[in-house]
Order: C-alpha cells, then sequence, then structure tokens
C-alpha cells in the first residue's frame, strides 16, 4: 500500500478522529461521532482510499 497521505495531513486526520471518537463517547454527539475511526485509521496507515481514487498525493516524498 503506497503512502498518500502527508504529516500535516495524517497529524489532522488523528486528531480530528481522536476528537470525534471521544464526542461520541462521551454522549456529546450521537453515533455518527464514531465516523471518526474512518479519519484515525486512514492517518495512521497514511494512505486515504478515496486519495488513490482521485489521484491525490499530500506526501512530499514520493514512492
Amino acid at each position: 500500500m503506497k503512502i498518500n497521505a502527508g504529516t500535516l495531513d495524517r497529524t489532522l486526520r488523528v486528531l480530528v478522529g481522536l476528537a470525534l471518537i471521544a464526542m461520541a463517547a462521551t454522549g456529546v454527539v450521537g453515533l455518527w461521532g464514531w465516523i471518526g475511526l474512518v479519519p484515525l485509521l486512514t492517518g495512521a496507515i497514511g494512505n486515504c482510499p478515496l486519495y488513490s481514487l482521485l489521484g491525490i498525493n499530500t506526501c512530499a516524498m514520493r514512492r
């Protein structure tokens, strides 16, 4: 799997994912907050399937 998300992109994804999951776990938002798992996982692995489909690459280092 090719990395297509840069450092800033990955960091923001992880932070947004964790925030959504925390809000869902504490009841601040409804069940839709668990969608935070998607940005959390894509940020952790560095690959976004949607980026692959659209041909986007925010990673500074080309592999």
